[in-house]
């Protein structure tokens, strides 16, 4: 099979490698689709990811696609479904995945990061990653199940109440993702600070109410002029210390704080503890995806979300030099190890 093997930072070559077989609890997936992630790019430039990465290895942790082979124990899919992977992997045993916080597993490792991933047009992994995709969903929208589980879990982190205004930072993929999400969950303003022309219009499109370019505007004009008395939580969704102090400027009193965007990780931002104080602001963070990569799949089963938009660049197996050359700059970008797609 093809594979894009990872060796070192700024190195990836496509190669034919052996196709592992499974093993007894394991499924064989044609890979379909292949999402780029922050985390790749991490990797690639030599930062550690979620979980170590030892290489030379297959990078690519959000995919799905078609069973091809299962083990002799396996009983949740067959030959011909279609799945999405979730590629987290818990050991179980520690005291963390014991008390329900498994992403904090003392041996936590990922597919695609510690493993073997998706960017390849095999990937072996075991039956308890994965979950059914109804034939109708494309490939495309499959393999953004890992991301979306991501978010998920911010989302419930960020504790969005019925009625909120909330003011997502940044209209990248996360951030299209989030705005839809607020929508879901109640929030009655979603407001948008994206500073590229066409990331506006499409998160317009996508149900955002209120669309601004904070290089020429600033969120308390914005709310003026709409007549907004204050922003309940704000998602920040960039990674950059520019966005993170405005997150902590527009927030309202009593107002929750999302600091969802990866920054590098000497990245510092100065913070007044008295100012927190005096708002009464919750602040908090959002790390992987524990027990939500099974509600993306119903989300994206469902049809609730528009994914499909936000993907900008596709990309063949072959030429996966590009996204790393890219850097995501457009959008989301997907890979494509198969020859064929649904």
């Amino acid at each position: 099979m093809r594979a894009a093997v990872f060796y070192e930072p700024g190195v990836i070559r496509v190669e034919e490698r052996e196709i592992r077989e499974p093993d007894q609890d394991e499924v064989l997936i044609r890979v379909m689709a292949a999402g780029v992630c922050g985390t790749d790019m991490h990797i690639f430039a030599g930062a550690k990811g979620a979980s170590e990465c030892f290489p030379p290895v297959v990078l690519g942790h959000e995919f799905c696609g078609i069973v091809e082979r299962i083990g002799k124990n396996v009983t949740k899919v067959k030959p011909g479904d279609h799945v999405t992977v979730d590629p987290s992997i818990m050991c179980g045993k520690c005291y963390s995945c014991q008390i329900g916080e498994p992403h904090f597993c003392d041996d936590y490792s990922a597919t695609g990061v510690t493993y073997d991933g998706g960017f390849a047009e095999f990937c072996t992994v075991n039956e308890k990653q994965l979950y059914l995709l109804r034939p109708e969903v494309s490939f495309e929208e499959g393999a953004m199940c890992e991301p979306l589980g991501c978010c998920l879990h911010g989302i419930d982190r960020a504790g969005i109440r019925t009625g909120d205004t909330v003011l997502v930072i940044g209209g990248g993929a996360i951030g299209l993702i989030m705005l839809q999400l607020a929508a879901l969950s109640g929030a009655t303003t979603v407001m948008l600070a994206e500073p590229v022309e066409k990331k506006r219009k499409l998160a317009l499109e996508l149900g955002a109410d209120i669309v601004y370019d904070p290089l020429t505007e600033n969120a308390d004009d914005v709310c003026r002029k709409h007549g907004i008395r204050k922003i309940n939580v704000v998602i920040e969704c960039v990674g950059s210390k520019a966005t993170m102090m405005d997150a902590f400027r527009y927030c309202g009193k009593e107002g929750r704080i999302l600091l969802f965007g990866l920054t590098e990780p000497d990245c510092e931002i100065p913070v007044k503890p008295y100012e927190i104080f005096q708002r009464e602001l919750t602040v908090t963070a959002s790390y992987v995806n524990p027990y939500t990569h099974g509600r993306a799949a119903d989300l994206i089963n469902s049809g609730k979300l528009r994914l499909k938009e936000l993907i900008s660049d596709r990309i063949p197996l072959d030429e996966i030099n590009r996204a790393f050359e890219i850097r995501g700059k457009n959008g989301k970008m997907m890979v494509f190890p198969a020859k064929q797609g649904n």
